[in-house]
């Protein structure tokens, strides 16, 4: 995918938190695995040393690190350590409640592929670290340690809480390892916003200048990307979305003509019955006479 957000379209950012906890252990060794999920680990206390892809890190007091999903890793704990983790998706999958925390010795996951959350080093133009370093420590310690707390409580709210604080780490994390010139260049302005903009204000007189100052865009530039994101201009979208809706009123309302096009946002009843037969070949009279017909029929 060529852009953050068409990438964060294809996989929205809906953290779920799978296993949490404080983690106060003596020295300790977790064998080879290959992740299906994210592991998020701060060394409050002691020295661990971590393999990941194929690398040694010597974390200690004050680290925060991420195990992105699909990697090789080796943990252990040198010394008495304490040390909050989360297993969790950042990623939305139906599957979820399936997914697990792999345990010591399983390396080949390839059963488990539905499972695998997609990497944060996947998305275009970014790449983070094992060892994090926020450029808000305290802060980013501080929601983490609230965000175990919040998950261990198995308070129905605390758990949207805790989801909550993940994906304020997430985006933390995000904003650290995206330059911000790639969210401005890297793709074409999102329009996600565009249809329910035009549902809501489609009994209105709107233009194309309306819509691109909604967009901070100029006319011309706003018709570009419209025509990129929808394969026709925003006036054809906006008269279909038009003639839909009073397809419904037609079928579903008594309204008489005229209401049926002022509240479709047509200027007076003969533009919309021109309008109407040009797109569906029917009168909108003989369309609700046809929609009637069809329902008796059942």
């Amino acid at each position: 995918m060529g852009s953050i957000s068409e990438w964060l379209r294809a996989h929205p950012l809906v953290p779920y938190i799978r296993q949490s906890d404080y983690a106060v252990r003596r020295p300790w060794k977790y064998g080879d695995r290959r992740l299906l999920d994210y592991l998020l680990v701060y060394v409050q206390e002691g020295e661990c040393r971590f393999h990941a892809d194929g690398e040694d890190y010597l974390l200690t007091q004050g680290d925060i690190c991420l195990i992105q999903p699909g990697s090789l890793t080796r943990l252990e704990g040198m010394t008495d350590t304490i040390t909050p983790y989360a297993h969790l998706d950042l990623f939305y999958n139906p599957n979820r409640e399936e997914g697990f925390p792999t345990r010591a010795g399983q390396t080949d996951v390839t059963p488990y592929g539905h499972l695998m959350q997609p990497r944060l080093n996947d998305m275009p133009g970014v790449d983070i670290p094992v060892r994090l370093r926020p450029s808000k420590p305290v802060h980013f310690r501080d929601t983490m340690l609230k965000m175990i707390a919040c998950w261990l409580g198995q308070d129905p709210l605390g758990e949207v809480k805790a989801q909550h604080m993940a994906a304020e780490l997430a985006l933390a994390i995000l904003e650290d390892h995206v330059d911000q010139r790639s969210l401005q260049t890297n793709a074409l302005p999102a329009l996600n916003w565009i249809t329910s903009f035009l549902s809501f204000h489609i009994a209105e007189p709107l233009t194309v200048s309306m819509m691109a100052e909604r967009a901070h865009l100029s006319p011309s530039r706003f018709n570009d990307v419209f025509k990129s994101r929808f394969g026709m201009s925003p006036h054809r979208y906006l008269l279909q979305l038009r003639i839909h809706h009073a397809r419904e009123l037609l079928a579903t309302s008594s309204y008489d003509q005229a209401q049926v096009a002022e509240y479709c946002g047509f200027a007076d009843i003969h533009h919309f019955s021109k309008a109407f037969k040009r797109h569906t070949g029917l009168t909108p009279g003989d369309y609700r006479k046809q929609a009637a017909d069809a329902r008796q029929e059942l």
